[in-house]
Order: C-alpha cells, then structure tokens, then sequence
C-alpha cells in the first residue's frame, strides 16, 4: 500500500477515535477550570463577607443580622447559587461536547435534535410542577425571601426554617411539627424575622388623670430603654390610641429586633406599672358592655 492509502486508513480508523478524545478530555479540562473558578470566587465572596461582619460592632451588627444580612445566611445563598451554576456549567460543556463529538462521526443531528426536541417537552410537560419548584427556589433564594432561622408564614404553615432547597422548604411549628413546602406551591411568605418588630402596649387612662402628665411620665420611663435593652432599637414613642366612656388609651410602641416584641410587650408592661405608680396614676380597670338580660 502506498502513503495515500496508509494516510487514508489512519484518517478513517485512527483521527476520529482521537478527535473524540480530545474533545472529551478537552471537555473535562473546561468543566474543571470552570468549576474550580466558581468555587473561588463563592469562597472569595464569604471570606469577604466575614470580615465584613466581623468588622461590624454593637448595634448595627445586631440590624444587619436582623435584617437578613447574617453570615449564615449569606454563605447558604452563595454556596446554593455556587452549585447551580456548576450544574448549569456541567449540562452546557457537556451538550457541546457532545454535539461536537457527534458531528465528528458524521451523525445527522436534524432528525436527532426534532427528536430530543419533542422527547423535552413531553418530558417538561409532565414535570412542570418540579421545574415550577426548582425556579420558585431560585428566585427566593437570589431575593432573600428568607434564610434558616426565620419565622415564617407560607399560608399552609407557620415555622422556624431549618432548611432551604431549590425544591422544599422545611420549617418546624410551635409543636414541633416538621412541614415541608413545596417552594412552587408557596404565594406568599410572611416573615416575622427580617427587618424589626413592634411592641405594643396600651394603657387605658382614667378620663380624670392630667393627659399631659400621664404621657411625661410614660416618656420618662421608656426614654432610656435604647441604652439599657439591646433588643429595643428605637426610643418608644408615647400616643393617644382611643377614648370611651370611662377611659382614655395611650399607646406605648417600641421598635425592636425581630421576633422579640413578646418578650419586650412584658418587659415594658412591668416598667410602665412601675412608672405609674411612683406618679400616682391609676390605670383604669376595663368596661364591658351590659350583659344579657335574664328572663323570668
């Protein structure tokens, strides 16, 4: 046999099996520079962050972890976006790789792509509701819906979080039940837990007692809260809510970190009994209606 017809053989048997491999290894290599460059730049991200929390002292450390900005949370939604992206990574170096591969051995791809074509949209029409999940998790994730820890109300259930998937969020209610909620089947969310809280307390005032001097004295005692409480964040604010007949209601509201405001109802309740009786104010017990009339 002559050179052309050894060149011949060695481009029909030997170049494409090599063609193919080095698509494949050249495929590998990619997909690893990519995903070693992903991991990277989401360590490089925390690290960040950590000093940056780190950095962050008192009070406003105390708002940033209250308002979502906690270490936690952040290092959950970076490593979760992390690996979707390597996935995503991994499906695309993988289907060039192989329609290169594909082409090299001279298989038709028309025939096989309206093929895959309409084999994918069977198989999205009947996982929708999966692809609806995994979307709906994405998207609350990349928002900051909410992290672990928070309360929250999806409508089907009230809870603290214990994780987040792209598919199901599981939190855990008052009794201690675990409920798993599709991410796709959540409308709202509610969260109890982002931001800050209020306490409220109101104070029914006899119509006698000198307005004025109520509202100083219930001034005076919650001025100094800020200081001496680390879960109030804003001095109270003192107002009048109502009047009925035999009483005038003043409102004593304090901003507080989130999910703290039942703790700081009760604590405000035994400093503004105090402040009242050192000022010599009474509260005025609460008035009902007439009952029902007895027949004879």
């Amino acid at each position: 046999m002559d050179s052309t017809s050894w060149a011949a053989l060695f481009d029909r048997f030997v170049g494409p099996p090599m063609v193919i491999v080095g698509i494949a290894v050249g495929a590998i290599v990619v997909r690893w520079l990519l995903h070693r460059l992903i991991k990277r730049i989401v360590r490089t991200a925390t690290e960040r962050h950590a000093a940056r929390a780190a950095a962050e002292g008192g009070r406003t450390a105390a708002l940033l972890a209250a308002s979502g900005l906690a270490h936690e949370r952040y290092v959950q939604r970076t490593e979760t976006m992390g690996a979707v992206l390597r996935s995503i990574v991994t499906i695309a170096v993988t289907t060039i790789a192989t329609l290169t591969i594909m082409a090299t051995l001279n298989i038709p791809l028309g025939p096989l792509l309206a093929s895959a074509g309409i084999g994918g949209v069977a198989v999205g029409f009947g996982a929708q509701s999966l692809v609806k999940d995994f979307i709906s998790g994405v998207f609350m994730i990349v928002e900051d819906q909410y992290g672990v820890g928070d309360t929250i109300d999806t409508g089907e259930a009230i809870g603290v979080v214990e994780d987040v998937s792209l598919r199901v969020t599981r939190l855990r209610d008052r009794s201690g039940v675990v409920w798993y909620v599709r991410n796709g089947e959540i409308v709202r969310i509610g969260n109890h837990s982002q931001g800050w809280s209020t306490a409220q307390v109101d104070v029914p005032i006899a119509l006698t007692e000198d307005l004025g001097k109520v509202a100083e004295i219930l001034r005076t005692a919650v001025a100094d809260l800020p200081e001496h409480d680390p879960r109030v964040i804003e001095a109270p604010n003192v107002t009048t809510e109502s009047m009925s007949q035999g009483a005038i209601t003043l409102r004593v509201s304090a901003k507080c970190l989130p999910t703290q405001h039942l703790d700081v109802q009760r604590d405000l309740r035994d400093l503004i009994k105090g402040a009242l009786d050192r000022g010599g104010v009474q509260i005025s017990a609460p008035t009902f209606g007439p009952g029902p009339s007895k027949g004879r």
